[in-house]
């Protein structure tokens, strides 16, 4: 997509399926290392699934945030939530971090990265937690949608 737009950037995947935010600090010199113009700042759902506390999942991803800004890259924070079963309180906490952290750090956010998707079930894999492709081709155009302004050409 972003190729298509006519936009000219090298694209490097860095995630690593089940991932915890504190592994995402642990893997900052990696990717500042790389000197990303931008990056897509996803983590929090593996903490959120295994129960940590939203505090230290706050924690981790204002460390993430402040050292990709010190490195001079613009954050965009992919907001996520939970399955409905780990209780109302815990969810609007967890998903409160998301937008404090944006507002705290004046960057931009994706709502919900699996918006259209999540609790779509033909978009969903069988654990109604990770998108089918069909459901993935949504969420990159989700991405996209909030990626293309902080793109330059």
């Amino acid at each position: 997509m972003i190729d298509q737009a006519g936009y000219h950037y090298h694209v490097y995947n860095a995630g690593v399926s089940g991932d915890t935010t504190s592994d995402g600090v642990e893997r900052m010199p990696e990717v500042v290392a790389l000197k990303p113009v931008i990056v897509i700042l996803e983590f929090g759902g593996n903490d959120g699934l295994r129960g940590l506390p939203v505090t230290t999942t706050k924690a981790n991803l204002s460390q993430m945030i402040e050292g990709l800004q010190k490195a001079g890259a613009k954050v965009l924070l992919a907001g996520m939530t939970l399955p409905r079963n780990y209780g109302s309180e815990y969810i609007t906490s967890f998903e409160k971090v998301y937008v404090e952290l944006a507002e705290q750090y004046k960057i931009a956010r994706i709502p919900f990265l699996l918006e259209g998707v999540g609790g779509v079930p033909h978009l969903m894999q069988r654990d109604a937690i990770h998108p089918t492709a069909q459901g993935n081709a949504i969420v990159g155009k989700t991405v996209f949608r909030y990626l293309e302004p902080l793109l330059t050409k």
